[in-house]
């Protein structure tokens, strides 16, 4: 489909009209005009590079009660994401090409957006025998990674970091020293006292960056630190990136916007591995944001059942929803109050995730690949999970006011999803 954009807002553009051909932008200017094209009138609305999230979970196969491909994929068009990348924690995991092929099946058949798939690290994420990563790097594994739980093994991660760098691949961790975990259910804190409930100290996080970031510098290899949560690994990666070490960094929304003293009662919603931490570590992780330290913003969307998620921090998983809500929360809770500029934001959920992984994505520019998302800044909106296109609604975050609301995503020119009210 051809498409013109009229009278959209482009950063550092200014009001500008953008046309689409044959699924990448043509031409961006004012007073653009083509015959037979379709006209989407913006009205002034801002238009962005679709957004890219390389920290997602769409539970398809085996937790299909939780979410599909298709329903995650749907949710993330609706918060206007247009390339994410899935997680691994399924079942059967995908570590061979057999499981891997069956997984980009069911995305050609299903998916809305763009998914680029994780295949795990170890063979069923046991953490015991290292994966085929050269073999799947080739048949389509976007990266390794055995999120959910931690390479326990240091010679472990160091065969996979030496091969991982042979094949050109990156590894992307979730770190988690088990021996330090001590059955803990959330933020080892004044909550966790306050609540009776065990507690994940900080130092279970910071320990493991610690030794793959050295594991990293002694093998080339690029390592990636999956939801980074306390003061200490922000320390330990600001030290490794002036050493010079292949290392980047995620953060996500709701370690930016809470802490342990937001949690309100034992509600599983506020549930998440790595927890919610001190506004100390809050603070940190908004400071590696801005000082670069932090490269980019993942969800790390995590449905799961409304039955699951009924019995409390001791008996619920981990996890929170965070598609839908992700660029109105941070809009309206950095963006508005001057913490963040808007172009920061935007940076941080598009060209930065790309850059990390070169993805070609991630950019507005006239021969890049149209994937666009409208966002009507001025747009206020409460939110409410039960209206989510995820299955899960799971979230801390129901019934906040935000602002900055996405009206329309595009996926290589096709508008795959459009805000019913949108005025376009």
């Amino acid at each position: 489909m051809n498409l013109l954009i009229k009278n959209a807002h482009v950063l550092e553009q200014g009001l500008v009209d953008v046309l689409i051909e044959c699924g990448k932008i043509k031409a961006i200017g004012t007073n653009l005009s083509k015959p037979n094209v379709k006209v989407v009138e913006a009205k002034g609305q801002y238009l962005f590079p679709g957004f890219v999230d390389v920290h997602i979970h769409l539970r398809e196969p085996g937790g299909e009660a939780k979410e599909t491909i298709e329903t995650g994929t749907l949710a993330a068009a609706r918060g206007g994401f247009t390339t994410v990348c899935s997680m691994p924690n399924t079942n059967p995991v995908p570590d061979s090409e057999e499981s891997l092929k069956e997984v980009l099946n069911r995305i050609e058949e299903t998916a809305h957006v763009r998914v680029l798939p994780y295949v795990a690290i170890t063979k069923s994420q046991e953490g015991y025998a290292l994966v085929d990563i050269d073999t799947l790097k080739d048949q389509g594994a976007f990266a390794f990674t055995d999120d959910g739980v931690g390479v326990q093994s240091a010679n472990m991660m160091l065969d996979a970091m030496k091969r991982a760098k042979k094949a050109g691949a990156s590894i992307v961790a979730h770190c988690e020293e088990n021996t330090l975990v001590y059955d803990g259910v959330m933020h080892d804190g004044q909550k966790s006292i306050e609540l009776n409930l065990p507690g994940i100290p900080s130092v279970s996080e910071s320990v493991h960056i610690a030794r793959d970031v050295l594991l990293a510098e002694a093998t080339g290899c690029h390592y990636h630190v999956c939801h980074v949560s306390t003061k200490e690994s922000v320390r330990v990666i600001r030290d490794a990136k002036r050493a010079g070490i292949p290392v980047t960094a995620e953060v996500s929304p709701h370690h930016l916007l809470l802490c342990e003293g937001d949690i309100p009662s034992d509600d599983a919603n506020y549930k998440m591995n790595p927890p919610l931490r001190s506004k100390d570590d809050r603070q940190a992780l908004i400071e590696g944001l801005l000082d670069g330290t932090l490269d980019c913003i993942a969800t790390d969307h995590a449905p799961h059942t409304e039955q699951e998620k009924s019995n409390g921090f001791l008996n619920s998983p981990f996890g929170i929803v965070g598609l839908e809500t992700a660029f109105p929360l941070l809009y309206t809770h950095f963006v508005k109050n001057n913490t963040f500029t808007l172009q920061q934001l935007v940076d941080w959920i598009t060209i930065k995730p790309s850059q990390i992984f070169n993805l070609p994505y991630g950019t507005m520019k006239v021969g890049s690949v149209a994937d666009l998302v409208l966002v009507d800044l001025d747009q206020q909106q409460t939110i409410d999970s039960s209206e989510f296109a995820s299955k899960g609604r799971n979230t801390p975050f129901n019934q906040w006011n935000v602002q900055g609301i996405p009206t329309m995503t595009l996926v290589e020119g096709k508008i795959i999803w459009r805000k019913e009210e949108a005025h376009v």
